[in-house]
């Protein structure tokens, strides 16, 4: 099996993956729609669950999910200059337009195959920038540490705020005793795999030292591209787009609860508490968060009285309207206009200069 066949059939898996467990949750929600009906003398010829969300879909105020695409972009845009400002420290200016659109092709990449954003945002911007693969992955890396900081802030804001209502979701959905006897193998699991890695390093040395000094060599390249993290030279802005990414994704969330009017009444802290779970949700991987995103959405919104085939629907228009609505657009349009735009580049370029200087 080729490369190509082997990535087709990932996505296929993955999808399909997401398509099953969006159908179980579908089918759960389903089941307690039709015994609301029965409960309020609804028809079951007339309660279909399906029908509803596309009937919610429609009649959603789209003044406000133009709002949630607007505070999309903007997240976007802060997430471009944030991850300039990681490239520059190790001596490489890139163009917005390819940052920002190989971000964009990342998210359309992640719809087919979790996890492949990255390798493609990496791959886009070193092949349109002639930056080496490997540094550029050391800047992606340190963009998604900051992120799973501001995660877990986001987490004790919402414990903080929520407390109560966290941790009684918490102690239902999930379990937490992993005890001594779990620490110690997780232990002894991550020695045994340093200790691995090391014996097979040097056995690549004695046997293949010009495979092992490739791999030393892009190891070195990795570690160059974490330095832009220490080597800062505007902190505070890179503080500020960072913020302002996490703060667009809440608002995402909180502009969307206008749009449907079950929701409509809720507040900041419910948004706080769906973004969370929401959030948690997408890192199951599965096209988008498909599935897990809508059950998590559906739970925390249930915290609030929010009934589960409406709290369905909401995270449908939420959900779809984000990925279709702006991954997929951005994302083609990103594979029609980086070519374009490069070739452009490259046209005008005087001979013998290069688009990127590098130190």
């Amino acid at each position: 099996m080729n490369a190509l066949s082997r990535n087709i059939l990932k996505a296929v898996v993955f999808f399909g993956l997401g398509l099953g467990i969006l159908y179980i949750v579908y089918l759960n929600f389903d089941q307690s729609y039709r015994e609301q009906c029965a409960l309020d003398g609804i028809p079951a010829e007339e309660c279909n669950l399906l029908r509803k969300v596309i009937t919610d879909f429609s009649e959603a105020n789209y003044f406000w999910i133009l709002l949630v695409f607007i505070a999309f972009f903007i997240s976007n845009i802060s997430r471009t200059l944030k991850w300039k400002m990681l490239l520059e420290p190790i001596g490489y200016k890139v163009s917005n337009a390819n940052a920002f659109l190989s971000i964009m092709l990342s998210y359309f990449a992640n719809l087919g195959l979790p996890r492949l954003g990255e390798i493609v945002r990496c791959g886009a911007l070193a092949r349109y920038e002639k930056i080496p693969m490997e540094k550029v992955m050391g800047s992606v890396f340190m963009d998604r540490v900051t992120d799973l900081v501001m995660m877990f802030l986001i987490v004790l804001l919402t414990l903080s705020m929520q407390f109560g209502l966290l941790t009684d979701f918490l102690n239902e959905h999930a379990e937490f005793a992993l005890g001594w006897t779990g620490v110690l193998i997780l232990l002894l699991v991550l020695v045994l795999m340093a200790a691995s890695a090391f014996i097979i390093f040097k056995l690549l040395r004695q046997y293949q030292p010009a495979f092992a000094d490739r791999m030393i060599a892009l190891g070195k390249g990795f570690l160059e591209g974490l330095k832009g993290i220490v080597k800062l030279r505007r902190p505070f802005w890179f503080i500020f787009h960072t913020t302002t990414i996490w703060v667009m994704y809440f608002l995402m969330t909180y502009l969307a609860f206008f749009a449907f009017e079950p929701t409509a009444h809720l507040g900041v802290a419910a948004a706080l508490m769906v973004f969370t779970l929401g959030t948690l949700g997408m890192l199951i991987p599965t096209p988008g968060g498909m599935g897990s995103f809508h059950y998590l959405a559906v739970v925390g919104l249930a915290l609030y009285g929010i009934l589960p085939a409406d709290g369905f629907s909401f995270a449908n228009i939420l959900f779809f309207s984000i990925q279709l609505g702006c991954n997929v657009t951005f994302g083609l349009l990103a594979l029609i206009l980086l070519p374009i735009i490069n070739k452009r580049e490259a046209v005008g370029a005087p001979e013998g200069t290069t688009v990127v200087q590098s130190k």
